[in-house]
This record gives structure tokens, sequence and C-alpha cells, in this order.
């Protein structure tokens, strides 16, 4: 399964190529490539455009050697940074948002943005006609990890349409994230959520039926995004600015490209997963316009994510970040 904890270098298997590519040109110049260890919070199709720029040299051409691990938390992913693991993140805002009001000494701040919204599926295990988000009461669905972002948002979305998530449903958020599909298949929960291309996936073998999006049903809030410590942004802005154009060139590339040719450029990061099933799972995506075009990010968006938190009971409303606090902003406004 892909879900489990791994590395992938820019220039091993499939990648080769392209790897090779990046090499030549940069050794062209005399610039060795600059190693950056980056960390995803989970595999997910929701994360294309940060694939589109390994596998079609964009970080190479940047001059950077990008060493990728998987993390299966965001917990996990930010303590990675805080630990010194990682020099690069791609996590939800709430990690940061979280460090910047706890005693830690080392802050971690957003430089770039890479979503829109959520990207997890409301999906059942009955096909259903007609979907009412009261169908909800009473049953048992199998959510995230307390505090996660898929978590908040789901109970978000259910606040929105009458259903409270503290009272009228059962949600179990003890499953980890590597288990979360096997659970599913053994019977546990009526509802779940599933990002991509998980949920296309389910649904292809017909252990699932979609019943509405959850990010199309909160709207637009910056959801996941790339983030670096206090400490590595200082050092290393250059390696930083470089990476936020690789990101926005490849933001540009999946705006515009079709599923077909964004699941050609990342296939390679889904082994196992069936070529249809990442294919509806692009056009998807495409449809509800997950993916940003462009990494920068936007006070509003902000203002609404922390809502969203102090909804969900893990922030409280004094304790809101400023977004100028929050957000390094000049490198995406330099990128664009």
């Amino acid at each position: 399964m892909w879900h489990r904890r791994r590395v992938v270098r820019t220039g091993i298997a499939a990648l080769g190529a392209v790897a090779a590519y990046g090499s030549m040109g940069a050794l062209a110049y005399g610039k060795p490539l600059v190693k950056v260890r980056y960390n995803e919070v989970v595999r997910s199709l929701l994360y294309a455009p940060a694939y589109v720029a390994i596998t079609k040299g964009y970080f190479r051409d940047a001059g950077l050697d990008v060493e990728m691990s998987t993390a299966n938390g965001g917990d996990k992913s930010m303590a990675a940074l805080l630990s010194n693991s990682a020099d690069i993140a791609l996590l939800g805002p709430e990690a940061a948002i979280y460090v910047l009001n706890s005693d830690s000494s080392i802050k971690a701040r957003i430089f770039c943005g890479l979503t829109s919204t959520d990207g997890f599926m409301l999906m059942s295990r009955k096909k259903v006609d007609r979907f009412d988000w009261g169908m909800l009461k009473g049953k048992e669905i199998l959510g995230f990890r307390p505090g996660s972002t898929p978590l908040l948002f789901l109970e978000e979305a259910m606040r929105l349409n009458g259903v409270d998530p503290d009272k009228d449903a059962k949600l179990l958020n003890n499953i980890a994230v590597p288990a979360r599909v096997g659970a599913w298949l053994s019977g546990q929960g009526e509802y779940a959520i599933f990002i991509e291309p998980d949920a296309s996936q389910l649904e292809l073998d017909g252990k699932a039926y979609f019943l509405t999006s959850i990010g199309a049903t909160v709207g637009f809030a910056d959801y996941t995004a790339f983030v670096a410590t206090d400490k590595y942004l200082k050092d290393n802005a250059a390696i930083v600015q470089s990476w936020t154009d690789a990101v926005y060139r490849a933001q540009k590339w999946t705006a515009t490209a079709s599923s077909a040719e964004i699941v050609n450029a990342i296939r390679d990061f889904f082994p196992g997963i069936n070529q249809q099933a990442l294919t509806s799972a692009a056009e998807r995506y495409q449809k509800l316009k997950i993916w940003k075009s462009t990494p920068v990010i936007e006070p509003q968006a902000i203002d609404k994510f922390e809502n969203i938190l102090v909804h969900g009971h893990v922030l409280d409303d004094n304790k809101r970040v400023k977004f100028a606090d929050l957000v390094r902003t000049e490198f995406a406004a330099k990128a664009k």
C-alpha cells in the first residue's frame, strides 16, 4: 500500500530520466544541486502539483535535489521539522498555529500554498440516491485524528448542515492513517471520509459510494501549505524562493493540463492504484478547484481556517494567530 512511510529521491526508478536531465542542466551552469529534505503529511493525489514539480524536473531546474518522506500525520510531519529531520514540510496550517501558541522555542511559518480547501470525500457503504446530512445522525463515521484538518473540516461541514458532531453521531477518530482503508473494509463505520485516490479506488471496487465533497461544502480555506522553521527560512531564503518558484511552475502546468496528463506525470507515486481510479480522482479535484493555481495565501483564507479551529474547540478565540505571524508572504509574492 502507498500509505506506508517511505523516502523518495527524485533521481531514482521511473524518475531517473527526469532527474538526469535536471542534473545536467544544473551542472551545465556549474552549480551543484542543493539537497532539500522534504516531508509530506500523507501520500495523496491532493498534492499533485508537488509531485509534478518532481517528475517534470522543476525542482531540479531550480537547483534542488529533493529527498521526500511521508509522515502519515500532521503532528509527525511537524515533529520532523522541529527535530531538524526535515527542511520543508507540507501540512495543514493548524500544525503551525499550534506550535506558534506553544512554549516551543522553535517556530514554523507557512511560505507557500498548495491546496485551496479540504480534499476529502464523504462516502457511504450503501448507494444513496439523494444524500441528506441528516442521514448521519445516530451513525458511526470513520473520521480522522483529533485536532487534524480532515476531522475539523468534517465537523464544520456537519455543523453547517444541522448535525452536531459532538452529539448527533459517533466519530471514529482513533484509527491510524495507514489503517483507515483496512478498517473500512473490515466493517468499521457506516460512513467515512476518504482522500483521493482512496475514494475513487473504493468506488471502483464497489466498496464505498460518493456522497459529497467536504471541501465544496465548507468552501475555500487554504488546507495544506509548505512550512519551514524560522531558522531555515532565515538561513536558506534563496532555497525557499527556488522551491516556491518550482511549485508555482507546477501549479501553472497542473491548472492547464488534462486529467490524463496529470495522471501520467504522477502515477509512479501511486503504485497499486488503478489507472481509472487515478483519472477519476484527478477529474474530481479539477472540477472542485482543489489545487491552487498560485502559491499566494490570502488573509481571508486563514481567517476562515482559524474560525474552523475555534468551532472545533482546538483553538481558543483569544489565541488566534495573526496572519502576519503565521504566513511569510514574500516568497509567493516574488514567485507570482
